[in-house]
C-alpha cells in the first residue's frame, strides 16, 4: 500500500508533486502511487540544466520494467538542477519517491499556477475516487 502523501507539498492530478521554497524555487517528483503503478524502475532521462518548460510539457522520462511515462511539469519554470543520482541509481524514485528520488529542481515563472495543484488531502481523495 501507498505511503501517506506529504502534507508540505502539492500535488498535480498527473501524479507529480511540488515542493515550494520562498526562494521562488521547487523540487519536483512523482508520488508514492505513480512509481507503485510504474514498478521497477530501471532508467530515468533527465532534462538539461537550464532548460524552459510550461506547465503540463514533459520535463523527464521515467522508464521501468513495464512502460515508458512521461513526467509532466506541475508548473512552469526553468530546470535550474537535476537529480544525477538518478542516472547510476533510478530506483531511489521506487525507495524514496518523496525524497532521495526527486527528478527536478526549477525556478517557476508563474508561482500562481501552484494555486492548480492538490493539497495532500486532496490528492488522497483523488486516489480514492482513481482506484474505484
Amino acid at each position: 500500500m501507498s505511503k501517506q502523501n506529504p502534507k508540505d507539498r502539492l500535488y498535480s492530478r498527473e501524479h507529480e508533486w511540488v515542493v515550494y521554497y520562498e526562494d521562488g524555487t521547487a523540487t519536483i517528483g512523482i508520488t508514492d502511487y505513480a512509481q507503485e503503478m510504474l514498478t521497477d524502475i530501471v532508467f530515468v532521462d533527465l532534462p538539461e540544466i537550464g532548460r524552459k518548460v510550461v506547465k503540463k510539457a514533459t520535463v523527464a522520462v521515467v522508464e521501468s520494467v513495464k512502460s515508458v511515462s512521461d513526467v509532466f511539469a506541475p508548473v512552469s519554470g526553468e530546470v535550474i538542477d537535476v537529480n544525477t543520482a538518478l542516472e547510476e541509481t533510478p530506483e531511489l524514485i521506487n525507495q524514496d519517491a518523496f525524497g532521495e528520488g526527486w527528478i527536478v529542481r526549477m525556478r517557476l515563472s508563474n508561482p500562481e499556477e501552484l494555486d492548480m495543484l492538490l493539497a495532500a488531502a486532496d490528492y488522497d481523495e483523488m486516489l480514492k475516487e482513481e482506484k474505484h
